[in-house]
């Protein structure tokens, strides 16, 4: 049933925030969302500026029975920030970030970037796990896991996460950590935005300051070479390594050779957040494997946290899958060597992050985030800005996941699947599933949020 005006009105006249609806002159841009493929009409769109007004606005949806949809950073290739004529929680205006140098701690409020959370702690010298894109919302990032550049040293940003304040189905806001509510911050480490909205992290810091970093390309003929060579390099590198292997047309840039810009490559991602000259020793390895280009350079942590923000401006279309995996046997080779050449534009890619380390060192019980011992985590990331490109593009993905799907677990990891990978939730978490669905019923018995990769209330299907 659609909001009665009264209600709406009611809504509008307690709210500190900005409140959109159609009609309103900005109600289009406020209702865009990072991946342009998504194109849908809320009947309200509600920009909080504080707790109080995710209060109100989890009340709205829940009295009126419409669907709610929460958006943080807004980047959800599926398009779970929005939702044609419900509510939307918009958190994009709860940017801050509280950095305590002493306690090496920083609270991050639900709607800050990676960018906003990166260049609050390096003032200090201080970081913490996030992923490779600084527009990326925390909330998103971290609720579905977080895996970024220092993750196999510190972990998963879900493993960095100390606590969290929740506005809960019920309306409440409660605290969630170690200590207190338990079973809701297991659920969050990992659940996705199944139980709650979260207003506040606060998140444990590292020292990190300045990296080595930088892609190394190489000839697209050498793939095979290139995948074994980082394969083997992974197995000794040290845990101040967080890098990755890609496949990637050489993009528009002042590193890449005028003769590159436009060439489909294979490359190596690197990132060494230790000493310098222990950082030259371990790279290179990688360095004299003959490439085209060499890009490694020391830079302060959040330039490279921001270096592909060119490559995936907002606006473009989105059409991602993933998997993990275990060993790249000869299968998965030959399927990457197969597809990877084959990236369609400039914004596509396609990376294979290792896990190992920190992230393995957890057990896969201890937090909802269950594939923990995975050797992989490949991602098909398509991202182009033609409509007209859609079908191309997404076959790309589809036939390039296909490949990969009977060499790979089912599950994959939750921030890079598609809206039709709803099938898989259950390999996704594996054991961990049925416990999901308990907390879920303990915590959101009627499923007010739902519109995610959701994971029913226990006895639900």
């Amino acid at each position: 049933m659609p909001i009665s005006n009264p209600a709406l009105e009611e809504f509008r006249s307690g709210f500190r925030g900005a409140v959109r609806t159609p009609g309103d002159t900005d109600y289009d841009e406020a209702r865009k969302v990072y991946n342009f493929m998504i194109d849908r009409k809320p009947a309200v769109v509600a920009h909080c500026a504080d707790a109080a007004d995710v209060i109100a606005t989890v009340g709205l949806a829940r009295d009126a029975g419409v669907d709610l949809a929460v958006r943080g950073g807004g980047h959800s290739v599926p398009g779970f920030g929005t939702v044609d004529d419900g509510v939307v929680v918009d958190l994009s205006a709860m940017r801050g970030v509280r950095v305590d140098p002493q306690r090496r701690t920083a609270r991050v409020e639900g709607g800050a970037t990676l960018g906003d959370l990166d260049h609050a702690t390096h003032a200090f010298g201080l970081a913490t796990v996030g992923g490779i894109i600084s527009t990326t919302g925390v909330a998103g990032l971290t609720l579905g896991g977080g895996y970024g550049y220092l993750s196999r040293k510190y972990g998963l940003s879900i493993d960095n996460l100390l606590s969290a304040d929740v506005v809960t189905a019920d309306g409440s806001l409660v605290t969630a950590s170690a200590e207190e509510n338990g079973d809701l911050f297991w659920a969050l480490k990992g659940g996705s935005g199944n139980f709650g909205v979260v207003t506040s992290f606060e998140f444990a810091l590292h020292e990190v300051d300045r990296v080595l970093t930088g892609p190394i390309f190489y000839d697209i003929d050498r793939a095979p070479e290139v995948l074994r060579l980082f394969d083997e390099f992974i197995d000794d590198a040290p845990e101040e390594f967080g890098g990755f292997s890609m496949f990637q047309i050489g993009p528009p840039a002042d590193f890449v050779p005028e003769q590159y810009q436009g060439v489909t490559m294979c490359a190596i991602m690197t990132c060494w957040a230790g000493s310098m000259s222990d950082g030259e020793k371990v790279l290179r390895p990688l360095r004299e494997f003959d490439p085209l280009i060499d890009a490694v350079h020391e830079a302060p942590y959040p330039a490279i946290q921001s270096a592909f923000d060119g490559l995936v401006p907002r606006g473009l279309r989105h059409y991602w899958k993933a998997a993990f995996c275990d060993d790249l046997t000869d299968e998965l080779v030959a399927a990457h060597v197969e597809h990877g050449p084959k990236v369609p534009v400039v914004n596509s890619t396609v990376h294979l992050y290792p896990l190992g380390g920190a992230v393995g060192r957890v057990g896969k019980t201890d937090t909802a985030f269950w594939h923990r011992d995975a050797r992989y985590n490949p991602v098909i990331a398509g991202m182009w800005p033609d409509p007209n490109d859609d079908e191309a593009n997404t076959a790309w993905v589809r036939d390039y996941y296909a490949a990969l799907a009977p060499h790979s677990r089912e599950g994959g990891y939750i921030n890079f699947l598609a809206e039709d990978d709803r099938a898989r939730l259950k390999a996704v978490y594996g054991d961990n599933w049925q416990r999901l669905t308990e907390v879920k019923a303990a915590w959101d018995p009627d499923n007010v949020f739902h519109v995610n990769q959701n994971i029913p209330p226990g006895g639900l299907t």
